[in-house]
C-alpha cells in the first residue's frame, strides 16, 4: 500500500467498518486493498457472497462509495479489485 495519510486510512477503515455488517448479512465481505491520494480513488475487494453477486456494484456504488465519501469527502470513487 502507498503511504497514505493516517487519518485518511482511518476515515476509510471507519466507513468499512460501518458497512461491513449489512455485507456479512447478506453473507460477504469487504476488504480494502489500496488508497490512491493521487487520483483519489479507494481500491477494495468484494468477498463472500458479494463476488459474482449482480447487485455488488449497486452495493458499490450506493452502500460503499456513499459511505468511505460519507468520512472522507476528498475519494472521488470506489472501485471492486477481482481476484486481486
Amino acid at each position: 500500500m502507498t503511504t497514505v495519510s493516517k487519518e485518511l486510512k482511518e476515515n476509510v477503515e471507519k466507513a468499512l467498518e460501518e458497512i461491513r455488517p449489512f455485507l456479512k448479512n447478506d453473507g460477504g465481505d469487504i476488504t480494502l486493498i489500496e488508497i490512491d491520494e493521487q487520483e483519489n480513488v479507494v481500491r477494495v475487494r468484494l468477498e463472500g457472497a458479494c463476488v459474482g453477486c449482480s447487485v455488488n456494484q449497486m452495493t458499490l456504488k450506493s452502500g460503499v462509495e456513499m459511505t468511505i465519501k460519507k468520512y472522507a469527502p476528498q475519494i472521488q470513487k470506489v472501485v471492486n479489485i477481482e481476484n486481486y
